[in-house]
């Protein structure tokens, strides 16, 4: 049996409320044709509420997200630091799951690209811990064990559960920050000992960077540190036909908020033109995610479906102009529901 699940819906910035209203458009259509019950809350966080209320995040948005079940979340703009970076922190989401998957039809390097980077997400460079000394600024760079142990796991357990190439590449720079990255390689290497059965690499972020490019194929689960996996991540969305096609996942113990991977795009807002796929695939990793975490095997089937529509379309050429086509938002975002 299906349960019911609250979703919270932040709307965000620029192509934000366009893209959340397809969003909410698809959900409708799932609680009509499958009989979920998503019940959905809009939200407001980003530049637009810090206008209007003084907060990016206000007291109100941030009391929602960690009553509801799940959170969706539109980009936002200039404010992003001080809405999903401290989302992350506070939710303790530690996992940035983002997949590059080969669509057929699009603009990518390669049509059998399938890989995973998962990205430690509440360390690194991105704690804001900044300050300055003399005419010099700067920022602390933090990498513990702790954190560094339990996204390799992650990792590991996402190349067992995936069944593709069961390998885990473990990406730093330890040849230049010796005690830092040197600490992040040593954790994923011992946790590599509890995972027998899958293969474990480990790889210089610049050779990453060069080899996303030159034999994405190669790769399974990539495993890294914050920045190197915002950076490499939309590289990895480039090379599948760009950051329209990219959802994201962030994954703590007890709650996950799922997201797109582009911006705000405030060059196209009200155009009408901007690609939802990215945030429609951001459900589909939703609902698996809730379809797991209370053993619902309907959800699961239901994100699925909605990955398979996804696929169908590019297959047959219904792209937006992002992609080479020619549907708007709106139209797009009807043929999608037409097929569920």
């Amino acid at each position: 049996m299906s349960h019911k699940y609250n979703i919270s819906l932040v709307t965000g910035d620029g192509i934000g409320p366009e893209i959340s209203e397809s969003a909410l458009n698809v959900l409708e259509a799932i609680n009509d044709n499958f009989s979920l019950s998503l019940e959905i809350k809009k939200l407001e966080a980003g530049d637009t509420a810090l206008k209007n209320t003084g907060k990016a995040l206000p007291d109100e948005t941030f009391e929602a997200i960690k009553n509801s079940d799940a959170c969706l979340k539109a980009p936002v703009g200039e404010s992003a630091k001080d809405v999903i970076v401290y989302l992350r922190r506070m939710l303790d989401l530690y996992a940035n799951i983002r997949p590059a998957i080969s669509y057929p039809n699009m603009p990518s390097l390669r049509d059998d690209v399938n890989l995973v980077i998962v990205r430690e997400n509440t360390e690194d460079l991105y704690t804001g811990e900044e300050f300055d000394i003399g005419d010099a600024a700067v920022a602390m760079r933090i990498i513990s064990e702790k954190a560094s142990k339990r996204i390799a796991n992650y990792a590991f357990t996402m190349a067992n559960q995936r069944e593709m190439k069961k390998k885990v590449t473990c990406v730093h720079k330890s040849n230049v920050m010796k005690k830092t990255d040197g600490l992040f390689a040593r954790t994923c290497s011992k946790v590599a000992n509890d995972f027998p059965g899958v293969k474990f690499e480990e790889m210089y972020v610049d050779a990453c960077a060069m080899n996303l490019i030159r034999q994405p194929q190669s790769f399974d689960v990539i495993v890294t540190t914050n920045l190197f996996g915002d950076i490499l991540s939309d590289e990895s969305a480039q090379v599948v036909g760009g950051l329209g096609m990219a959802p994201a996942a962030n994954i703590g113990d007890n709650f996950g908020l799922f997201e797109p991977v582009h911006g705000a795009a405030f060059d196209i807002a009200g155009k009408h033109i901007a690609n939802p796929t990215s945030f429609i695939l951001s459900i589909k990793m939703m609902l698996e995610w809730l379809g797991n975490k209370h053993g619902d095997q309907k959800c699961i089937e239901i994100g699925q479906k909605l990955e398979s529509v996804i696929y169908d379309l590019a297959k047959n050429n219904i792209k937006t102009k992002d992609t080479g086509g020619d549907k708007t938002t709106i139209e797009f975002t009807k043929e999608i529901i037409s097929r569920l």
